[in-house]
């Protein structure tokens, strides 16, 4: 094997998180959320808060997308009959 100084997508993968990975969920959305306020509001009076609110929303969204979809696959799919 040759002697890589960098990682090369889709030839290795990058190394795993495990079982923590769906932590990133909570900065990744302050980051979206902190930017898009920021261009957003007109006024940084409320900036901080509104932007804890906007986090929570997202985090709360897709910890509902997960539960859907966990509701969906592990008992909705089973129901449909093979053909």
């Amino acid at each position: 094997m040759t002697l890589h100084l960098a990682w090369i997508p889709f030839v290795e993968p990058l190394p795993s998180m495990g079982s923590w990975w769906p932590l990133l969920l909570v900065p990744l959305a302050f980051g979206i959320s902190m930017i898009y306020k920021a261009l957003r509001v007109t006024t940084l009076e409320h900036y901080v808060s509104s932007v804890m609110i906007m986090t929570s929303q997202i985090v709360g969204s897709m910890i509902l997308l997960a539960i859907g979809l966990y509701l969906v696959v592990q008992f909705l799919i089973p129901m449909i009959p093979a053909s």
